[in-house]
């Protein structure tokens, strides 16, 4: 039955709020958001439409509507939804990360500055950014540490110091936790260190250049020296950095777009200082224009996230009186998005659109080389099309101990890191490898045959004809048919680009040779799943570290751990101590006493935990 949108339209309120677009299934074609719903939703048939929203209209059985009481009710509840739903129709960005941010604590007469990530809770601590990556916020950090010597230490590692560190040999510290500055000199290098990431460099440099006058005075000229270098270093950076002359927050947005794909580059202005960029590359519908990309990529970005009073863009964004009103209600205040630019601005965002196109080509040209080695794979293993996805698992320990087996997954446009699976292998004798990929393949395969993770076409195992057998035995007993395996053997000489390819069904093994980008590909996937499992392996094996066997006996909590520390002496005397002696301890009993006993008595002395040992 065909939809009726007319009586459909006559059931939608104008007010603001978010409506979806359904089909006969129930799934969800398309999520927007309006400030007069019935306008907004009514324009769907009302008017002419590209071929993407052609084919959405004409797929639609339903729509429904949500009522907010506001524009900024309606973005908030517009992004959860798409994230929620991933509708094919809608833009799709994938940007679920916090962004890093300086913080300044406070409190007492030496605060640190410290690297920091999520929700900025307290009320005393300064924060300064947001950065577009770790990698910029450390250099911050390191270019600090350089300038005016803040610590930068933990506050334990701070509090416990008896001598200085090493920060403090290589001057980028003054050593504040034994005493070898006072108070008021650290206090002046925060202050510096404040302006600093305030953009108020030019009140830096007019004090430093008066307290190197007042030095050279005094006759200190080793001490003048050092306030010139640290000014000419501040000159460096803040031509560098410059970019606002009002010294104003913004953020400058613009996209680029080729050969279906859509980049989004984004630079972050703060104080009048350029604080770094960030490409985007978000899932874009066929047929979309830029007008509606950027609109739906400042809705999705700027959802759960600070926003600077001004939004430089390359195209005028569709709803854009919607999203600054909505934008505005989030941040409290006036935010405006503005594209039509003269002068210093103008150039800004050109410098932002030439980046979009950089990365963009960059990203277009590895997609390129990517489909070539796909297709070079296809032809070296003979297959009937290309794979679309491609498992490889890999097994990693030190010793037999702490066994993690990896799975990794690429597809056509390459590595799938939310698809990757880390399995903890129990159970096994240490160092049985073939139990291991056992374990890691019918735990993976059992949830590919329950239909919880796609089948992929090929899956690659580290080893030759033996290891593909025990592999197929493993798929056989699971009932996994139509998956082609593929061996990655070393070569006789085991130098890297003799790799041997081995098929179940060959007698003898495909050499495709250095200069092979097949082989370059199952390089690639091999190296990654090893990757993947060493470092499972090495967080596993550094939790275990950190792990008291204490913890893991019932009825022994913290107060009665440190109870047992204290009477003994710490671990090393616990394991020699005898039952009876252990259950002499308050709130042991003859019972309890007995099973740490049994825990405790069979540990080395040189694997006690840390936390173990008092003094």
């Amino acid at each position: 039955m065909p939809f009726d949108h007319r009586a459909a339209l006559k059931q939608i309120p104008s007010q603001p709020g978010v409506y979806r677009m359904l089909d006969a299934e129930g799934g969800v074609l398309y999520v927007g958001k309006a400030k007069d719903l019935k306008r907004r939703v009514s324009s769907y048939f009302t008017r002419g439409l590209n071929a993407r929203l052609v084919v959405m209209v004409s797929q639609i059985a339903d729509i429904q509507v949500t009522v907010t009481r506001t524009e900024g009710e309606a973005l908030l509840l517009e992004n959860n939804l798409i994230k929620a739903h991933k509708p094919r129709f809608n833009v799709l960005l994938r940007d679920d990360k916090s962004y890093p941010y300086i913080r300044l604590s406070a409190g007492d007469n030496f605060p640190g500055l410290y690297f920091y990530r999520g929700a900025r809770r307290s009320r005393t601590d300064k924060y300064f950014g947001p950065y577009p990556s770790a990698w910029a916020t450390r250099e911050t950090l390191q270019l600090l540490q350089k300038l005016f010597p803040v610590r930068q230490c933990e506050d334990t590692f701070y509090a416990t110091r008896t001598r200085p560190c090493l920060q403090y040999q290589i001057k980028r510290c003054t050593a504040p936790c034994v005493g070898y500055i006072s108070p008021k000199d650290y206090a002046e290098d925060v202050a510096h260190s404040i302006k600093f990431l305030e953009g108020r460099t030019d009140e830096v440099i007019a004090a430093l250049g008066a307290r190197m006058e007042q030095a050279a005075e005094d006759l200190e000229f080793e001490r003048a020296a050092r306030l010139r270098d640290q000014i000419a270093t501040l000159r460096r950076i803040q031509q560098k950095q410059y970019v606002a002359g009002d010294g104003g927050d913004l953020d400058i947005v613009a996209a680029a777009e080729a050969g279906g794909t859509v980049c989004v580059q984004v630079f972050f202005i703060r104080a009048g200082r350029n604080l770094g960029n960030k490409a985007f590359f978000p899932q874009v519908p066929d047929a979309s224009g830029p007008e509606s990309v950027l609109s739906a990529f400042l809705a999705q970005f700027y959802g759960d996230k600070e926003i600077p009073p001004e939004i430089l863009v390359s195209v005028e964004p569709e709803e854009r009186e919607f999203l600054e009103a909505a934008f505005s209600e989030q941040q409290g205040r006036r935010v405006g998005i503005k594209h039509r630019l003269r002068g210093d601005r103008a150039r800004w965002l050109k410098m932002a659109a030439d980046n979009a196109e950089v990365a963009l080509q960059s990203r277009l040209g590895s997609r390129a080389g990517y489909a070539r080695r796909l297709e070079a794979l296809r032809d070296a293993l003979d297959l009937d099309e290309l794979p679309a996805r491609m498992e490889c698992f890999d097994i990693s320990h030190t010793r037999g101990e702490l066994t993690v087996a990896s799975c990794v997954v690429f597809d056509a446009e390459g590595p799938r890191k939310s698809d990757y699976r880390r399995f903890n292998i129990e159970g096994i004798t240490p160092g049985d490898d073939y139990a291991a990929m056992e374990q890691a393949l019918s735990r993976r395969y059992k949830r590919v045959q329950q239909g919880e993770v796609p089948m992929p076409d090929l899956l690659f195992i580290d080893g030759g004809k033996g290891q593909l057998g025990a592999v197929r035995e493993v798929l056989a007993e699971l009932g996994v048919t139509g998956l082609q395996l593929v061996g990655v053997a070393k070569g006789p000489d085991r130098k890297a680009g003799a790799e041997q390819l081995w098929l179940p069904e060959r007698r003898q093994p495909i050499v495709p040779g250095p200069d092979s980008p097949a082989l370059h590909l199952v390089q690639q996937i091999r190296d990654e799943a090893h990757r993947f499992a060493i470092t499972g392996h090495r967080q596993r094996r550094d939790k275990a570290r950190r792990t008291s066997v204490l913890e893991g006996i019932p009825g022994v909590g913290p107060k009665r751990r440190q109870s047992l520390l204290k009477a003994f002496g710490g671990l090393r005397g616990l394991t020699r101590a005898a039952p009876e002696d252990i259950a002499r301890v308050d709130g042991i009993s003859a019972e309890l006493a007995q099973r740490i006993h049994d825990a405790v008595r069979q540990l080395r002395t040189d694997a006690v935990h840390p936390g173990d040992v008092l003094g």
